[in-house]
């Protein structure tokens, strides 16, 4: 009886810490939209321009535009890469490219101190998601 008493114990023990490594969801990046416009020349589709500021250690999902994405930093350095292509890191005044087939791989701040901002230019399908994550 003793010895079922310390294993069980000993499993409260192990549940415990385990409970305990859990760690906290990186932070969500925050979108705030800039302006919608109708692109009258070309029917159903619409420009939108966000920014987004990546709190530090902010990561982003896999996910896709479905859209002609150009991305500008503002501040800080973020880490950008769609599936196929090549991770790069970008500082404030660079650019990045997402096409509306590309997959957003990976997106997220590169400080775990600083947080960084970008505006986002969207060319996309009139009343479409900004983003769509991926399996």
């Amino acid at each position: 009886m003793l010895r079922l008493k310390n294993a069980a114990l000993a499993v409260s023990v192990v549940v415990c810490a385990l409970m305990g490594e859990t760690r906290a969801a990186p932070p969500a990046a925050i979108v705030t939209p800039l302006m919608t416009k109708p692109l009258d020349d070309y029917p159903g589709k619409e420009a939108l321009m966000i920014t987004v500021v990546y709190p530090p250690g902010a990561v982003d999902p896999v996910h896709r535009h479905n859209a002609h994405a150009f991305v500008y930093v503002l501040e800080g350095s973020i880490v950008m890469q769609v599936k196929g292509g090549k991770e790069v890191t970008l500082t404030p005044g660079q650019t990045f490219y997402e096409g509306p087939n590309d997959i957003h791989t990976v997106g997220r701040n590169a400080s775990q101190t600083q947080p960084a901002k970008f505006i986002v230019l969207l060319l996309k399908d009139k009343g479409a998601p900004v983003l769509v994550p991926e399996k």
